[in-house]
């Protein structure tokens, strides 16, 4: 199956591209993630974590988060969209209040 991926941040800069599409015999998200962990280097560990997503890290299917769905068991089907978000941290700095 065609599975569209779109990469944000660093992890954008570790598979080197914005948007790349992959064929996969893959039937969950999950299945999708750990190939994807394997294919880049850059990625290994940085997306799941004993079999989930890690914390902080946001996965959409479809502009849906899996977390909301059934997480990595959530299923995929060709020509899905996902998108992938790394961690962010900080924020424009400003007053105390």
């Amino acid at each position: 199956m065609s599975v569209q991926l779109r990469f944000f941040a660093t992890f954008r800069e570790a598979v080197g591209t914005k948007t790349i599409t992959r064929e996969y015999d893959a039937e969950t998200v999950g299945d999708v993630l750990v190939a994807l962990e394997d294919e880049f280097e850059g990625l290994t560990g940085e997306i799941l974590e004993d079999g989930a997503v890690r914390p902080q890290v946001n996965v959409l299917l479809n502009g849906r988060d899996v977390e909301h769905e059934r997480g990595t068991e959530t299923p995929v089907e060709s020509d899905d969209t996902l998108s992938i978000f790394p961690p962010v941290a900080g924020g424009a700095p400003g007053r105390a209040r």
